[in-house]
């Protein structure tokens, strides 16, 4: 996530949803708690991997960022997930924020396409951010491992899966760069989107996915805006210590606690194209050179990581019926 949340909501705008994407609600799914598994493994190697000091804090333009990119590159490969015909990554550059003022960034977004099996030319677009906020002038390493190395981790589970089972739709595994300059990565990636933005069901973000011990839920931002998702969503049982929750979206959702323009699904939802942000609430380490890896309790993410792997089914199913 990143340093500035913005509580403007865009209104509501019901036709627009409709004709975007038909849903039909999806019957309670239950979900047994996960058990260990070379997945699960792979989870937390990736997450860890990922949030290493060598890494340093994945800064977009630096070396830690590069490193981090070359990383989900080779994970995507291995996975056999295949590029899109634009190619595998996409560069960019853009005015971003930084603490000192405006500055010129150069990031690259990482992309993977699934093909899809009953609906191949309607696209969901999987997003996770890749980058940190780097080192900062005392020379602490803000490892980002909840923010976001668990996002990416989450959604490479998520391929891995996808690729064991096809899915429904048409899949663009997408690592963004950017998010905490200011979404840059998704801003372009809407602009020069690598498949026609009307044939974008919707996006599905993941931005913190590891840290639900705070409250116990995921929370799943975005049905105020497509109020359809919830009925695809809301039979969907706990997992573990970790439930769906619904909200940080609505009018009353003020300030820090209005997620709708907080990560990079504001760009996907500024472009009217549905989306959903799946991602845990505030904790003491958010933003901190503590967010590492050793704070993250593998239950818990696992927990996490499988609700959202159990949504994304659940979507992929219902929409375009």
């Amino acid at each position: 996530m990143p340093h500035v949340r913005l509580a403007a909501l865009s209104p509501l705008v019901a036709a627009l949803f409709l004709s975007a994407c038909a849903v039909t609600p999806a019957a309670p799914v239950a979900v047994a708690p996960p058990a260990p598994s070379a997945m699960h493994a792979r989870l937390l190697d990736d997450v860890r991997i990922l949030a290493a000091d060598d890494m340093q804090g994945r800064d977009t333009g630096a070396p830690g960022g590069e490193r981090a990119r070359n990383y989900i590159v080779g994970r995507l490969d291995g996975l056999g997930v295949v590029a899109p015909p634009m190619g595998r990554l996409q560069p960019w550059e853009m005015q971003g924020r930084t603490r000192a003022g405006p500055k010129t960034f150069n990031g690259v977004n990482v992309i993977g396409l699934i093909p899809g099996t009953r609906v191949a030319d309607r696209y969901i677009v999987v997003t996770a951010h890749y980058d940190h906020v780097g080192v900062n002038a005392e020379g602490q390493v803000f490892n980002g491992a909840d923010d976001n190395a668990s996002g990416v981790a989450t959604m490479l589970a998520l391929a891995a899966e996808l690729k064991r089972q096809a899915p429904e739709h048409s899949v663009l595994i997408v690592a963004l760069d950017g998010e905490e300059r200011g979404l840059l990565g998704a801003k372009h990636f809407v602009e020069a989107p690598p498949v026609p933005l009307e044939s974008i069901a919707m996006n599905l973000n993941f931005d913190m996915t590891a840290r639900a011990e705070t409250d116990g839920k995921l929370w799943v931002t975005g049905t105020y805006q497509n109020p359809y998702f919830r009925t695809v969503l809301e039979g969907i049982q706990a997992n573990g210590a970790v439930a769906l929750a619904f909200g940080k979206d609505t009018p009353q959702d003020t300030g820090e606690d209005n997620w709708v323009e907080s990560s990079d699904h504001a760009a996907f939802h500024k472009a009217q194209i549905p989306f959903l942000y799946l991602g845990v609430n505030y904790h003491p380490d958010y933003h901190r050179p503590s967010d590492d890896f050793e704070r993250i309790t593998p239950s818990v993410f696992i927990s996490a990581t499988e609700l959202s792997i159990t949504s994304f089914r659940a979507l992929d199913a219902a929409l375009d019926r």
